[in-house]
């Protein structure tokens, strides 16, 4: 592959000594990780991340930590180089099943999420004319989620997290039961939404595996130590990171058809039987 130029800046999010246990059970220990701002020549690149790992393993207890849901037992998650705290509310939160007001057309979907955080209603008025172009649902604004195609529920959902959390938005299996047409255009809008933003940071925590690669500049993988004896130590951590960048695999349509890509993927599957 072609050498990519890019460079890493300040750190945008850090995830510092997190520890979490569970009716005395270790899930989370000691998990460490930065993002860094990537800047490109010519080009509004914002960050997107995947966070790997078998079933089982505590991604959604570390989604929840890094959304602000819930606290961890030790360590922190910490935003931009003065290290701000992650609260609820701080970071856009996209469900799997995009939960949108079933009673609410699109329009009324992002305006309550601004007014439920008290921006002024002019403020929300214009802002959610932005989301709506912004997003490519202009012309769906005065329809109800039912009437909208499962990739359109997804793109009202990530707008209206937008409406009030944006640069950081987690984003929960998006990627589940697709096909492989639907997939690639969820994995093209992912592209475009971090190209919206420099500062853009989106971290998607997903079972698949192959569809991540054609997405992210980084994966994280989640899984536990072992001993000596081979033994699982309880707790998981991230065990390795992956940097599609350094690798020039980064932010290239048609990126699964090189033998590159099929050389990372297949060493992280073969990396998932052992976490």
């Amino acid at each position: 592959m072609s050498a990519l130029v890019y460079e890493k800046r300040e750190t945008l999010l850090r995830i510092q000594g997190v520890s979490v246990t569970l009716g005395g059970v270790p899930i989370l220990r000691d998990v460490n990780a930065e993002v860094k701002d990537i800047t490109r020549p010519g080009v509004k690149q914002g960050q997107v991340v995947g966070l790997l790992g078998p079933s089982g393993m505590g991604k959604t207890t570390l989604f929840r930590i890094l959304a602000g849901l819930d606290k961890p037992d030790s360590g922190a998650v910490l935003m931009e180089e003065k290290g701000i705290p992650v609260e609820r509310g701080m970071v856009g939160v996209v469900a799997q099943n995009y939960p949108l007001f079933a009673h609410r057309t699109v329009r009324s979907n992002l305006m309550i999420a601004g007014m439920m955080e008290r921006i002024p209603k002019e403020k929300v008025v214009q802002r959610t004319d932005e989301l709506l172009a912004k997003f490519g649902i202009a012309d769906h604004a005065n329809k109800y989620p039912s009437q909208l195609s499962g990739g359109q529920r997804q793109r009202v959902a990530i707008a209206q997290q937008f409406m009030c959390s944006e640069p950081l938005l987690l984003m929960d299996e998006p990627f589940s039961g697709l096909d492989l047409v639907a997939q690639a255009a969820v994995c093209h809008f992912i592209r475009e939404i971090s190209q919206t933003d420099a500062r853009q940071t989106i971290i998607l925590v997903t079972h698949d595996v192959a569809a991540a690669l054609q997405v992210a500049d980084t994966i994280w993988l989640l899984g536990r130590d072992r001993d000596a004896q081979g033994n699982i130590i309880p707790g998981a951590r991230i065990q390795k990171e992956f940097d599609l960048c350094e690798r020039g695999l980064a932010w290239q349509e048609g990126i699964s058809t090189t033998s590159e890509y099929m050389d990372l993927l297949r060493e992280i599957r073969e990396a998932f039987p052992k976490l």
